[in-house]
Order: structure tokens, then C-alpha cells, then sequence
């Protein structure tokens, strides 16, 4: 079982900046990293993800406020968030595909509430 330890989840007035962060044990190969979040009532929804070469892929709805980076090294991957709205509250999923089995582990959720 691999286990992801997440952090950075809080709550933050609109238009303020978060950091998610998302930690694989360093001996686990990695493929692609992600976010995916969850609104009360909603699906789960991909928010970004990036490549283990680094090409990354965002929801419309996040495009120029979120950037998603990842650091190798350390098997971590970040999510800035900038210019959070309301809209943007939902518990926050880290999301890691192993290398050679593909197969997605996921973290435990982080919740990120925007107050308007």
C-alpha cells in the first residue's frame, strides 16, 4: 500500500493563495501526478496534472490562477493556487500513477474552503 501524506488545505478569503502539497514515498516510481477535488454534491473533477516530463494539463476553470509543479526528488507535487473564489471550495485530491503498473493511488483529501 502506498500511502500519500498531503498538506495545505485551509480556509481563505477570496482572491487569497493557497499551496497543496503531495508526498509519495521516495522509492515508489512515478508516472503522472494530479489534482482532483470534490464540492458537496458534485463529482470529482481532474483539476491538474502533469507528466513525469513535466507537460501539465488544467480544468478551464483554473487556467491562469492554478499552477501545478512537481519535484521529482522528493516523489512531491505542488498545487498554487492563486486568486481562489468561492467556487473553488471542495476537499482536494492527490492523485499519483505508477510507472509501470499504472495504476492511480490516491491521498486522503485536503479540504479547501473560500469564503466570498
Amino acid at each position: 500500500q502506498v500511502r500519500l501524506v498531503e498538506s495545505g488545505g485551509g480556509l481563505v478569503q477570496a482572491g487569497g493563495s493557497l499551496r497543496l502539497s503531495c508526498a509519495a514515498p521516495t522509492i515508489f516510481r512515478i508516472n503522472a501526478m494530479g489534482w482532483y477535488r470534490q464540492a458537496p454534491g458534485k463529482q470529482r473533477e481532474l483539476v491538474a496534472a502533469i507528466t513525469s516530463g513535466g507537460s501539465t494539463n488544467y480544468a478551464d476553470s483554473v487556467k491562469g490562477r492554478f499552477t501545478i509543479s512537481r519535484d521529482n526528488a522528493k516523489n512531491t507535487v505542488y498545487l498554487h493556487m492563486n486568486t481562489l473564489k468561492p467556487e473553488d471550495t471542495a476537499v482536494y485530491y492527490c492523485n499519483v500513477r505508477a510507472l509501470y503498473s499504472n495504476y492511480d493511488y490516491w491521498g486522503q483529501g485536503t479540504q479547501v474552503t473560500v469564503s466570498s
